[in-house]
C-alpha cells in the first residue's frame, strides 16, 4: 500500500463515518492518483422511481470526489484546511442504469501547487475541478464546480 492508497482509505472513512448520506449511499473510494479521484456507489440505494439513478446521488457523488480530490492533494500538501464548495454547475446528459462511477479531476494541472501557494500566502483560495459520472456513450452527469479553501484556524 502506498501513501497514496493509505490517505485515501482513512478519508473514505471519514466521509462514511461523518458523512451519513455517503454511508448510505454506500460510497467507496477506489483510486487516487493525486491529480484524480474515482469513487463509486451502486445503484441499488441510489435508485430512483423510473429504476437508473437518482440525481441527488450523482450530484452528492460527484461533490464528494472534488471535495476529496482537494482534500488529499492539500493533506500531502501539509496544508489543514477547511474545503467547501462555493457554486457549481451540473448537466444531466443520459440515465445511469449500473453503478455509479464518478471521477474528479482539476480544471488545470497546476491548480492544486497554486491553491497551496495562496493557502501559504495569504491563508485561503480556490481552485476549479471537473467531475463526471461515466456514461456509455459520454459523461452521464458533468459537474464543474470552484471550491474554496481557508486554513484552519484563520
Amino acid at each position: 500500500m502506498n501513501a497514496n492508497d493509505s490517505a485515501a482509505t482513512a478519508l473514505e472513512s471519514h466521509i462514511r463515518g461523518t458523512i451519513p448520506l455517503a454511508d448510505a449511499m454506500d460510497l467507496k473510494l477506489r483510486r487516487y492518483t493525486g491529480d484524480l479521484l474515482e469513487m463509486t456507489a451502486p445503484l441499488a440505494p441510489n435508485v430512483n422511481d423510473k429504476g437508473c439513478a437518482f440525481g441527488g446521488s450523482m450530484a452528492s457523488l460527484l461533490t464528494l470526489a472534488g471535495w476529496g480530490l482537494i482534500e488529499l492533494g492539500l493533506r500531502a500538501e501539509g496544508q489543514d484546511c477547511d474545503i467547501y464548495v462555493g457554486n457549481s454547475e451540473l448537466r444531466y446528459q443520459e440515465p445511469v442504469w449500473g453503478e455509479l462511477r464518478g471521477i474528479a479531476r482539476f480544471v488545470e494541472s497546476d491548480a492544486l501547487a497554486r491553491l497551496a501557494h495562496a493557502l501559504r500566502s495569504r491563508g485561503k483560495g480556490h481552485i476549479d475541478v471537473v467531475c463526471e459520472i461515466v456514461g456509455k456513450q459520454r459523461p452521464a452527469t458533468l459537474l464543474t464546480a470552484r471550491f474554496f479553501a481557508r486554513l484552519r484556524g484563520k
